[in-house]
């Protein structure tokens, strides 16, 4: 049966995990559908709390508003990076495509894992940095917990995603149960200033780019200057969530997972139309899933067609995302 879908369609988590088994079998096939186009959905019915997230919003600009001097107490020094606060125009994603493009027009701040998992890692010296200790503000006062709070409710998002995922992929629905619970996960706070000067040429809030990961859950306020996915056809569409609700997009691992059943989509943050826009502030919370450092990657049964090989080795998600980054590192 042909189903007609707007180009990213939203759907009822909360309706899949409680529904109907009709319901549940409704929502799995949309997903899937989707998946294999766009590789874009934007999720409503979900377990992280909006006016949580309204407290988020606020702590973190009130934390973006300090002087650059204090936000920089808390920039990574060691060798794990994904850690503390990055200025702006410090990172540009946009050459993981091995573009020479200009560096993105935000500044961010990252969360790795909150719980310990270093000893179980610890055979593992390349895991070390996947794992490495946070670093915490302390000004605001209290922003701190409040990004490990924040970090604890997209972590179960992230499960309730996997589980709908299994469904869709003809899979038991615990299937990646047991390949998450020592997860290297990312949490990454970009927030998006007014632009005070005219951009580079080609310069972006955020280059265009595919995600590394499993999957990104994406929490955002409504600005100017917004985030766009590439669609099949070549064309951009802007990828803007209401209020209550969440963007979910398939990374690179998802895609080999999957066969390349499911798409891994390019997508970019625009700038707003003009200068000192007060309506184009921005601030758009990612979480970019990864399953446990040693979980295998191998190409799920029911995307194997019988008598093909699958199209790529099975490797660990460690392997996987140091892959992808030293790639991005070349030339």
């Amino acid at each position: 049966m042909n189903v007609s879908l707007p180009a990213i369609p939203t759907i009822n988590l909360g309706r899949f995990l409680r529904g109907s088994a009709e319901e549940r079998a409704e929502i799995a096939a949309t997903v899937a559908e989707t998946c294999r186009r766009v590789g874009f959905l934007i999720i409503s019915g979900h377990s992280l709390d909006q006016d949580f997230f309204d407290r988020v919003v606020r702590e973190s600009f009130a934390f973006y508003d300090q002087p650059r001097a204090v936000k920089d107490r808390f920039h990574p020094t060691g060798p794990a990076r994904q850690r503390g606060y990055h200025g702006m125009a410090t990172r540009g994603l946009g050459r993981t495509l091995g573009q020479d493009a200009p560096l993105d027009l935000r500044e961010s701040y990252f969360l790795g894992p909150v719980d310990d998992h270093q000893a179980h890692f610890a055979h593992i010296p390349e895991a070390a940095t996947s794992y490495a200790p946070n670093i915490l503000p302390d000004s605001p006062e209290g922003f701190g917990e409040t990004l490990v709070a924040l970090y604890r409710s997209f972590e179960q998002v992230a499960a309730d995603m996997y589980r709908l995922f299994a469904v869709s992929l003809g899979l038991p629905e615990g299937y990646f149960d047991g390949m998450i619970q020592r997860h290297f996960s990312i949490l990454a706070a970009h927030h998006y200033p007014p632009l005070a000067e005219p951009p580079e040429p080609g310069q972006l809030r955020t280059g265009a780019h595919t995600d590394f990961g499993a999957m990104t859950i994406l929490a955002m306020t409504e600005a100017q200057g917004g985030l766009e996915a590439r669609l099949p056809d070549g064309s951009w569409a802007p990828v803007q969530a209401k209020r209550g609700e969440l963007v979910i997009n398939l990374g690179d691992m998802m895609q080999r997972w999957t066969n390349d059943a499911w798409a891994s989509t390019l997508h970019r943050v625009v700038n707003p139309p003009g200068l000192a826009m007060a309506s184009s502030r921005r601030l758009s919370v990612g979480f970019f899933v990864h399953p446990d450092y040693d979980a295998a990657i191998s190409a799920i049964p029911t995307c194997v067609a019988a008598g093909e090989a699958p199209k790529y080795p099975t490797i660990t998600a460690g392997e996987h995302i140091a892959a992808k980054i030293a790639r991005s590192h070349k030339g």
